[in-house]
């Protein structure tokens, strides 16, 4: 038997092994659904802590992860905005440098411009000037002026600026031909590193016959050589409608070693820029002229040497032929004499002989057979006067 109470009055009453198993089900099966009901309830109100906590937990990350998204954007868009403003600052400078440059460009473009109108319009009064000039003049008068503009161009330009410079007109002739004028400057020390033979030509436009400058150039060249000048230069007004001699300083070198054409307007620009160019080589000039001083000193040493040596066995030469010419004619004045002699001893023994003959010759002698010459010297004789 089995005692139990009641929970709720209080009062205790047995059961049976039976009843009490019934009871004990009934209890168990009670108890279970509740504690069933109740885990359940527990586990369902777990889950739904949990699906709360999970959505409050995706809530935040999403919240974070739009705090960061929105971050990094914000971080985005301000290197965004910072590229665009510094882009911004790029293309303002490379525009405003661009519109300075194209300034400047404008600027040099119209000081170019300028300058090249001016010395356009300079060459333009000079070629209408000359050609007024040549209208006016014959053409030999022509040439001469052009010398003579030349010459006050260099005086009035360039002679304060070279002191040691020779500017004059070349007056000596050399197997027929000479230039108009010969430049040559050196340095303070004496050194000459630039030469320039000139020709000035120049036509009247009503001549016959029209010269082009290439008639004049073989010429050139040659007085250049003879005058030992380095550079040859025809300041020529030849050809006035040529764009290639209109055009700047024209390089002939191609068919004549260190050779210039140029207009008038050239003449002191071109003087100016052979100098500065062989001034660079003047150190170089410098030992050329030692050297070639030396040279010369040795050469005339040499010279003077090998003079002395020919004039020294010239006279050696002259001594021996002399003396061999003597010998010859002491043996010839010999072999004369021996003659002589041989012929003065036969002389002598033919007047021993004549004597020796005269001797024995008498009137009664040369007489005998001849009574012509005995009357004779009987009358000779009888005629002989007689001293007292």
């Amino acid at each position: 038997m089995k005692e139990l109470k009641c929970p709720k009055c209080g009062n205790v009453f047995t059961v049976d092994e039976s009843d009490y198993a019934a009871l004990l089900g009934q209890v168990k099966n009670a108890e279970f659904e509740r504690e069933l009901t109740r885990r359940v309830q527990e586990l369902e109100q777990t889950q739904k802590v949990r699906e709360q906590a999970e959505a409050v937990r995706r809530k935040a990350e999403e919240q974070s992860a739009q705090t960061q998204l929105q971050m990094q954007l914000q971080a985005l868009q301000a290197q965004v905005q910072q590229a665009e403003q510094a882009k911004q600052l790029a293309v303002a400078q490379v525009r405003q440098q661009a519109t300075e440059a194209y300034m400047k460009k404008e600027q040099e473009l119209a000081q170019v411009k300028t300058q090249m109108d001016a010395q356009l319009k300079a060459a333009q009064d000079q070629i209408a000037y000359y050609k007024d000039m040549k209208l006016r003049m014959s053409t030999k008068m022509v040439g001469e002026s052009l010398e003579i503009h030349c010459s006050t161009l260099f005086n009035q330009l360039l002679r304060p600026l070279m002191p040691y410079a020779y500017f004059e007109k070349d007056n000596e002739v050399v197997e027929g031909t000479k230039g108009d004028f010969v430049f040559r400057d050196k340095s303070e020390d004496g050194v000459e590193y630039v030469s320039i033979m000139f020709e000035m030509k120049n036509e009247n436009d009503e001549t016959a016959t029209k010269h082009k400058n290439e008639d004049f150039l073989a010429k050139l060249d040659a007085d250049r050589k003879k005058k030992n000048c380095e550079y040859a230069v025809l300041v020529s007004m030849l050809e006035p409608d040529s764009e290639l001699y209109n055009g700047g300083i024209v390089d002939m070198s191609h068919r004549f070693e260190k050779m210039y054409v140029i207009r008038p307007s050239f003449f002191i620009p071109l003087i100016t820029l052979l100098c500065q160019t062989s001034k660079k080589s003047l150190d170089a000039k410098r030992e050329l002229a030692l050297v070639k001083a030396q040279q010369v000193d040795v050469t005339n040493f040499e010279e003077k040497l090998m003079t002395f040596k020919d004039a020294f066995g010239r006279n050696v030469r002259l001594a021996n032929e002399r003396f061999a010419d003597a010998i010859d004619e002491i043996d010839k004045t010999i072999a004369h004499l021996t003659k002589v002699r041989e012929n003065l001893v036969k002389s002598g023994d033919n007047l021993n002989a004549a004597d020796k003959k005269l001797q024995d010759v008498t009137i009664k002698r040369l007489t005998n057979g001849n009574p012509t010459m005995k009357a004779k010297f009987d009358e000779a004789q009888q005629r002989k006067p007689t001293f007292n």
